[in-house]
């Protein structure tokens, strides 16, 4: 299960959203995690019929807190701290009511102050709580940014990955990671490549070594960041058996990465081929192919066109 600390997640906005603990609060022990659920259902405003798992508290719900009397005030605090919650955040510098700080503190339950808005932080929290929650894994391959499209060019070990990048990059492309990849799902279906940080700006090529790809090409020749739009894998058939990549596909190809589908290429390796073109051309296909033009579609309309007129 996907979990957060509220203690990290402290320490990653402390400044971003000016937090500072509550004095007397309990310290910041609850861990918060995701099944199942997005991001607006683990932070969000003031809920007693939904809890949250961060409650926000700003100014108007400080006010509708303070419309109470003491024993009616005591009950809705006891209801707010049966949902337990995993912090409680009040905003613009507002403090919370007394009667909520101690038992509170009782119960275990962190408590803080911003100094942005209540929606400015819930904003901010379930981005940064989708990106820590997200799921991930790491695939094998090269992700490149190739003219402004996320490519995962994957295949079989020594087939020529690297140095399709590589050339790749020599071309104007970008790097955003070689060797391993970890692809996160971002709800509901954005793939984003990142890549490790032991990794970063390096591509390992066989006979000259790893090559940190920044120092010798530049700023520009690496992303942070891409979001996958296609996969391309380098086959190359096995010696003495037939090719078995369609030379004509009536079909498209398609994976399946983190419930998500993603469009795939498959370019046969062979001597001779020169695979960056290839790549380029099969990224502006695919690009067209977004726009709504699909050239194979339009030739098998054509040749019918003309088998209807030699049927007249």
């Amino acid at each position: 299960m996907l979990q957060i600390s509220v203690a990290q997640l402290y320490e990653d906005n402390r400044e971003k959203l000016g937090l500072a603990p509550v004095a007397g609060a309990a310290p910041a022990e609850a861990v918060i995690r995701r099944n199942r659920s997005d991001a607006a259902a683990l932070v969000g405003h003031l809920n007693l019929i939904h809890p949250n798992r961060i409650q926000i508290l700003g100014p108007h719900e400080l006010a509708y807190l303070a419309g109470f009397d003491a024993a009616a005030a005591k009950q809705l605090v006891e209801v707010l701290l049966r949902a337990e919650p995993a912090a409680i955040i009040s905003c613009e510098n507002l403090a919370p009511p007394a009667q909520l700080i101690e038992p509170a503190r009782e119960a275990g339950v962190c408590m803080l102050s911003s100094t942005f808005s209540s929606a400015q932080v819930i904003g901010a929290l379930r981005r940064y709580i989708d990106r820590m929650l997200a799921e991930t894994i790491e695939r094998h391959g090269v992700c490149m940014d190739v003219l402004g499209l996320g490519v995962l060019i994957t295949g079989d070990s020594g087939v020529g990955k690297s140095e399709l990048g590589l050339e790749l990059i020599s071309r104007g492309h970008g790097l955003v990671a070689d060797d391993v990849v970890e692809i996160t799902r971002i709800p509901p279906s954005t793939l984003v490549c990142r890549c490790p940080p032991m990794l970063k700006d390096f591509l390992e090529v066989r006979g000259l070594g790893v090559l940190n790809i920044h120092t010798i090409f530049g700023e520009t020749s690496v992303r942070p960041k891409m979001n996958l739009r296609l996969i391309v894998h380098l086959e190359r058939p096995a010696v003495g058996t037939p090719n078995p990549v369609e030379r004509l596909p009536l079909h498209e190809l398609s994976e399946d990465v983190l419930g998500t589908t993603v469009r795939k290429v498959v370019i046969p390796v062979a001597a001779g081929r020169n695979l960056a073109v290839l790549l380029e051309a099969a990224v502006r296909n695919h690009i067209l192919q977004l726009r709504g033009i699909n050239s194979t579609e339009e030739f098998i309309a054509r040749q019918q066109s003309e088998m209807n007129k030699d049927g007249r």
